[in-house]
Parts: C-alpha cells; structure tokens; sequence
C-alpha cells in the first residue's frame, strides 16, 4: 500500500472515442479545461477511426483498431505512463460533461486524504440531474444522492490511483465490453484498496439504455462468467451465476436478447479467460459487510 500524498497529486484524463461525436467530444475537453486548480494531461484515444481536430494541449492518439473498452483504457494509461505518468487516471465518457468546474480539485483531495482509497466512482446523471436506477453501484439503486463505500465503480466517469494499476494489473482486454470494471474493482478489493463513490462528484451524461450495445446480452452473459471464473472461491462460482441467471429472467429481456445471453453464457463456460486467482475469503467477507456480497 502507498503512503500518503505529499502534495496534490497531478492527475490524467483518459477519453476512448468512435468518432462520432465530435460536439459531445469539444464540449467534454472544454469542461475539462474549465477546471480550477492545475491543468491535467489529457489524451483522446480514437479507435479505428481518425479524430477531428483537438483544442490545443490536448493528446491525440489513434489507435488502429476497436480495442474495445478495457483495451482501450489500458491504451490511454501506457500513453500516460510514457508522456510523464499521473498520480491519478480519471476516464470520462466522450459524450458526457463535467458541470462543475471543481471536480478534479475535489478528486485531487480525495487521493491525498486517504492514502487507501483505490477508487473513486462518480454519480452519473442525466440532462434533468436524474441518475438511473443501474448507474448507482449499490444493491437496489440506494439513493444516488449518497456518497459512501461501494464494492465496484462506473466506468463512464471515474478516477484510479496509477498505483493500484500498477499493483493489479489492467482492465481485463478480453472483456472487450461489459463488467471491465466489476473485474477489476475485485482485484483492488483483494489487494486492500477501497472504493468510494462520491455523489458530489457528476458526469452528466445523455440518458440511454446499456442495450442499445450490440453485443450488450452476448458480452454481459459470457463476462459475467469470466468473472466468476476468474475471482470467485469454487464454491460461490455456481451461486454467482445462479443468480445472475435468475435475475435476467425476471427482467424479461427480448428473445433475441435472452438468447444471445444464453448464447454468450455458454461461450463464458466453454471458453476459458485466465488467469484465475480467487479472492480470499476475507474479502468476500469485507464485501459482504459493504452491502454486496459477491453472490448478487
């Protein structure tokens, strides 16, 4: 575990674009560059495709193919790593917006504070200030309102500290979409870190549905098993998936939807995606005493 922070930590933005949404993408890098306090790096990472012009002192990198998203992020932290480094990686959404202008300063004290926290998960809210029952990273949708602990984070708009990458590893590439980060909010779990989710901490981002993905219901069936597979003690893996199983039946998906489920559940049982290091038991435990124990 690293030791506190001396001074305030310098901070790097991370943005993954498909090229399509170049007013969303200006009005994110002004935000980001209304921000008080000192500048941080920035670097657009657009993938397959080529970008449109960036404001000045803004990175642009293009990568030569859809990485996916976990690739892509893993992308954006080694340009970090080989331009200077960051105390901090903070990835943001290419079509959300930062509405305050004292966010990375608010992140910045975060990290200082406690020298255990891992991560930091912003509240992701929509035109009206409303966030959606999924985007609150607690059992039931617990009001989005309260800042507290949490066991996983929102990839659309949170902050890591370079050291907890450093220590677990990157975002599973293999996912390539859907539960990156649950998989690695684990790993940071295990290794002694903490999770918080910060309410005063806003993404406004357009209100959408998570199917409007194409490989939506194959990738969430195939990851969620990976996921098992990868971290859960033998036992708690069929539970996992027992109830995950359960749960997406109650939520009566399309047919079409429920079989490319099926169909990428299967492709996660039949398909292995190492390596396998389960979690101990005590972290099931500190989960658990969270409001998420690793079953649901």
């Amino acid at each position: 575990m690293s030791g506190p922070l001396t001074d305030m930590p310098t901070v790097g933005v991370v943005i993954l674009t498909m090229g399509d949404r170049e007013k969303e993408l200006r009005a994110l890098l002004d935000s980001v560059a209304a921000q008080h306090g000192d500048p941080a790096t920035v670097v657009v990472l657009a993938q397959g495709v080529k970008l449109p012009g960036l404001p000045d002192g803004v990175a642009a990198v293009e990568l030569p193919e859809n990485l996916g998203i976990p690739g892509g992020r893993n992308a954006g932290v080694q340009w970090l790593r080989e331009h200077g480094g960051a105390d901090v990686v903070l990835v943001l959404d290419d079509d959300g917006l930062l509405p305050q202008t004292d966010t990375l300063r608010l992140v910045r004290e975060a990290f200082t504070a406690n020298p255990r926290l891992g991560i930091v998960g912003f509240r992701i809210a929509d035109e009206e200030g409303i966030s959606q029952r999924r985007h609150v990273p607690r059992l039931g949708g617990a009001d989005p309102l309260v800042s507290g602990p949490v066991t996983t984070f929102l990839g659309g708009a949170h902050a890591i500290r370079m050291h907890v990458i450093d220590q677990v590893g990157d975002f599973p590439a293999q996912f390539f979409y859907a539960h990156e980060e649950t998989d690695f909010a684990w790993r940071a779990l295990d290794a002694g870190w903490e999770i918080d989710y910060r309410a005063d901490l806003v993404l406004t981002h357009p209100r959408t549905a998570a199917s409007r993905h194409a490989v939506y219901y194959r990738n969430t069936g195939r990851n969620r098993v990976w996921l098992a597979k990868r971290h859960l003690p033998a036992v708690l893996v069929p539970v996992y998936l027992a109830a995950w199983a359960a749960y997406t039946l109650v939520q009566r998906p399309p047919l079409a939807g429920l079989k490319s489920w099926w169909a990428g559940f299967f492709e996660g049982v039949r398909v292995p995606c190492p390596p396998r290091r389960p979690m101990r038991w005590r972290t099931v435990w500190r989960m658990t005493r969270l409001g998420r124990p690793p079953v649901i």
